[in-house]
């Protein structure tokens, strides 16, 4: 750390929130990729089956202990799929979902899961969709999270030194690009 910069850096902060008690500066942003299913958070995986008159989605899911350095919850989850071939209409979604018909997605939103959620963060998502047009082309599931407590990588900071502590570390992740495809 440049202890200097980050001075310089706090003195702005101080100068715009005279207020604040304490100031919150992002030390380190990094991203990782993932390295296997073992290293995922949130394993998944989506089927697809119909014909042309009704279609059928699953997505299986499961909360991963072992891609965290320490396991915490992951929040806020959004499950994002397009679904074509012309809705007519919604047979079923467990657990209720949202339909968007003018963009063709279904969204599944769970406020949080861990191990110790129901089932062992263990669980399914099931549509069912009369078509128009079918049969329905399978398409990528996209998701979103946050988790706060942890990191996927296990990386750590500290100050070494004199005149200086870290009164707070804060460790967070999010879902950046999480797809699953059939």
């Amino acid at each position: 750390v440049n202890m200097p910069n980050l001075m310089s850096h706090l003195k702005k902060v101080a100068e715009q929130k005279p207020q604040a008690t304490y100031y919150n500066v992002d030390m380190i942003k990094y991203q990782v990729s993932a390295d296997g299913i073992q290293s995922t958070p949130l394993n998944l995986a989506v089927s697809w089956r119909g014909d042309a008159t009704n279609t059928d989605l699953r997505i299986d899911y499961k909360y991963n202990t072992e891609a965290m350095a320490a396991p915490v919850p992951l929040h806020n989850i959004h499950f994002l799929v397009p679904v074509d071939g012309g809705i007519a209409k919604l047979q079923a979604m467990i657990p209720p979902a949202t339909w968007n018909p003018e963009q063709q997605t279904i969204q599944w939103k769970l406020s949080s899961l861990s191990h110790r959620s129901e089932n062992g963060g263990v669980g399914a998502l099931l549509g069912r969709f009369q078509m128009i047009e079918g049969p329905c082309k399978p398409s990528q599931l996209a998701v979103q999270f946050t988790s706060e407590g942890s990191t996927l990588s296990g990386c750590d900071i500290q100050l070494v030194g004199t005149g200086y502590r870290l009164s707070l570390v804060k460790k967070r992740f999010a879902a950046g690009k999480y797809l699953a495809d059939n």
